[in-house]
């Protein structure tokens, strides 16, 4: 019995001892294994940072066309200030000085105003008369030769876009291209890039070149062209590419003009109507009926009446003239 007890004893301690060691010999394999899982982890480490070293040049250009764009954003703002008579003049495509300008601007005024007083017999009204005419009248048929111009220009600027892809991808050099819009391109698309060579050729750089051409011609499709260019010089990548889509989205953009204009073309005719209306009704009581209404223009009280209708008149049509008007 003792001889079992002993033995019993002598078989507990052996596992005790035995369970004892079996964690240090799992323990042990342990770091045997980090160097392995350390080995297999450091192949794709490499791969993660080839992969970033490769998408760097990437970045770079993402970000150099940010920049681009920040700056271009910033000089925008910085030239919005208000449009003065020079530039209305040389944007119209007129050789006129401003000088002469006011000049005509005066003589329109004093005509009007004794047309007027001869008409009506009222300084007032006649003073009144030959402001408006000598303010607006000359500046208006200025605003609409430039609006006439930007609109003959943006039939064109497509189709020269198209020669400088067709150019560009044939081998020609930037210059060349812009060359051969200038010869071959009507006004005033091939003016306007004939002063753009001009100032290529004294030295100035293709982005002031630029610049200039939008203070020439202030509309957006310019505008994406510069920015087209700018972008392009500084970044690089393919301009041919660039040049096409650019040409596809004022293409597109016209387009979509060309449905607005459809659509809100009523809204327009009935605004038109509804401003002549005043003026004509005044103008058919007065053939038929000259003593009923010759009181607004002898009298003070008439006067004041006339000045009051005029000013909600022009409210009313700068009004219909903000909701009619639609930009793309």
């Amino acid at each position: 019995m003792d001889t079992t007890m002993i033995a019993v004893i002598c078989l507990g301690a052996l596992a005790l001892v035995a369970g004892g060691f079996a964690p240090a010999g799992g323990g042990g394999k342990k770091p045997a294994r980090r160097p392995a899982a350390a080995t297999a982890r450091s192949p794709a480490r490499k791969g993660r940072a080839l992969a970033g070293s490769a998408a760097d040049p990437g970045d770079k250009r993402r970000k150099q066309v940010a920049e681009t764009l920040k700056e271009l954003e910033r000089k925008a703002a910085q030239q919005k200030v208000r449009l003065t008579v020079k530039q209305m003049i040389e944007q119209a495509g007129l050789t006129l000085p401003v000088s002469r300008f006011w000049i005509i601007s005066a003589v329109v005024a004093v005509l009007v105003a004794f047309m007027t007083y001869l008409k009506v017999g009222s300084p007032l009204i006649a003073a009144g008369a030959g402001f408006a005419a000598g303010m607006g009248l000359p500046r208006w048929v200025v605003l609409f030769l430039r609006a006439r111009r930007q609109k003959s220009f943006l039939v064109e600027f497509a189709n020269a876009i198209d020669i400088i892809v067709r150019g560009v991808k044939s081998g020609l050099p930037l210059n060349d291209c812009l060359r051969v819009i200038g010869q071959e391109s009507p006004d005033p698309v091939g003016g306007e890039f004939r002063l753009m060579l001009e100032n290529l050729r004294v030295g100035i750089t293709l982005e002031d070149a630029l610049k200039r051409f939008y203070d020439r011609m202030p509309v957006p499709e310019v505008n994406f062209f510069q920015i087209v260019l700018s972008i392009q010089q500084k970044a690089g990548g393919n301009l041919s590419e660039a040049l096409g889509n650019l040409s596809g989205v004022l293409r597109d953009r016209k387009r979509l003009q060309g449905k607005i204009k459809a659509l809100s073309s009523e809204a327009k005719s009935s605004a038109t109507i509804i401003g002549a209306l005043p003026v004509v009704m005044l103008g058919l009581v007065y053939s038929t009926s000259p003593d009923y209404i010759m009181p607004l223009f002898t009298e003070r009280a008439g006067n004041l009446i006339l000045i009051g209708c005029a000013l909600w008149m022009g409210l009313g049509i700068l009004v219909m003239k903000k909701m009619i008007s639609f930009k793309v």
